[in-house]
């Protein structure tokens, strides 16, 4: 299903953005924490407030090994770019009643959800219908997105006589990709988003919550930036300065800083710091994160750490190795 709309693909050219794992690099202003008059006005319209995020993969070939879910990784690194905390990661079968109570429940626990795959033409996409039974919408053939197919979608070569004008199996299955929940009570300019002239494919928003992507890497990439916009004025910060990480490099074995990290943590989370540790197996030097959304408080704890874990801080994990790195050395340094 994840190949499903590889024909949409094809119209896509521009670059995307990077969110390489760097490390905050200067001090910045200390995050605000009160409610700007942007997200207070933002509640006022009826529009809540984004802290929380999940993420549902569905299809039964990333269960089966078949393909590799990127999506959720690129989900991560976004929302981690915007100050949104991304509490859960699932992946479900093409199963309606596991779609169904997945919905359900990430609806009601998380602001902010996006799901990947099972919005393409076969049987075996669900997604839609899923999510439709799931709060009790009829599907509906959109119009507008009707339309931008017809313009935007080129015929597949082994369809050369396909016509959007004759009734046929395959303009049947076109059209399921564009039937989607909809609510008559509210305004289908909230529920239908089209992020990009280049796309006939929508972002559909049901529940308010709920944004159903395609599972195609680059064309969920591409929406799901494409989004951006209508998300920051929902953030807490309304200019998307997002959570702040700090990387120190250690030539120490985890088990050797592993109570100092741990009184560490002890001190600092009551600030809303976490303290990470993380074994680079095979290499010279293990990592040690800081993240947080106050970079001042950030930068005033490196000193510390990097002398406590015989250390220093690097903008990128791995750029202090050296180019033979000691297998042996790095074993060790991973315990």
């Amino acid at each position: 299903m994840f190949s499903r709309l590889n024909q949409v693909v094809r119209h896509l050219s521009r670059p995307l953005p990077n969110y390489a794992h760097r490390s905050a690099a200067s001090p910045q202003s200390t995050f605000r924490t009160s409610i700007t008059s942007s997200a207070m006005a933002t509640e006022s319209q009826g529009k809540s407030l984004i802290h929380t995020a999940a993420c549902l993969i569905i299809g039964d070939e990333v269960l089966g090994g078949k393909t590799v879910d990127t999506n959720s990784a690129y989900l991560a690194k976004f929302c981690f770019s915007l100050g949104i905390n991304l509490k859960r990661i699932e992946v479900i079968a093409d199963d309606e009643d596991e779609i169904v109570e997945a919905a359900r429940r990430m609806s009601k626990n998380y602001d902010f959800i996006v799901t990947s795959g099972g919005i393409g033409p076969t049987h075996d996409d669900i997604t839609y219908q899923s999510i439709a039974k799931a709060f009790d919408l009829p599907l509906k053939l959109h119009e507008d997105a009707f339309a931008r197919m017809k313009r935007l979608s080129k015929p597949h070569p082994s369809q050369p006589n396909f016509s959007w004008d004759t009734p046929s199996a395959s303009l049947t299955a076109k059209k399921r990709m564009i039937e989607l929940p909809l609510d008559d009570s509210k305004p289908y300019e909230d529920q239908v988003v089209f992020v990009d002239e280049t796309l006939w494919v929508p972002v559909s928003v049901v529940n308010g919550n709920i944004h159903i992507l395609p599972g195609v890497p680059r064309l969920f990439q591409q929406m799901l930036d494409g989004l951006k916009p209508r998300i920051l004025p929902r953030l807490t910060d309304p200019e998307g300065k997002g959570v702040q990480r700090v990387l120190i490099s250690t030539p120490m074995a985890e088990s050797a800083i592993a109570e100092y990290l741990t009184q560490l943590a002890g001190r600092v989370e009551p600030k809303g710091v976490k303290v990470g540790s993380y074994p680079r197996w095979g290499k010279e030097h293990n990592t040690v994160t800081l993240v947080g959304r106050d970079l001042e408080f950030l930068e005033s704890l490196v000193a510390e750490v990097e002398q406590a874990v015989q250390g220093k801080r690097v903008a990128v994990e791995g750029e202090d190795d050296s180019e033979k790195a000691d297998p042996e050395a790095g074993k060790l340094a991973s315990g």
